[in-house]
């Protein structure tokens, strides 16, 4: 029996890799679809499974609502990979 290996591997929860900078957003400017915003979605899930971490997401989207962040501040890859590594941190104290 032939088994399809591609479909036996476990899905990455990382979109497809582009070019991506530390200034890049981890959500496409120009595709804020839904589809997008599920894929950073389980990106995050996949970082606060595998991390034992809660990224506050609705926290951070509040104080960019009411100005008190930009998005840069949450939403740029090396912002929020700092942000991440703070949370794992702090965790591990």
């Amino acid at each position: 029996m032939r088994t399809d290996s591609a479909r036996n591997r476990r899905k990455s929860p990382c979109p497809p890799h582009s070019k991506k900078s530390p200034r890049s957003s981890p959500i496409p400017a120009r595709s804020i679809s839904t589809q997008s915003r599920l894929d950073f979605l389980d990106i995050v899930f996949a970082i606060d499974k595998e991390f034992g971490i809660k990224v506050p997401l609705e926290k951070w989207t509040q104080e960019v609502n009411d100005g008190k962040a930009s998005t840069d501040d949450y939403f740029v890859m090396k912002n929020l990979c700092a942000k991440i590594d703070a949370l794992v941190a702090a965790k591990n104290a």
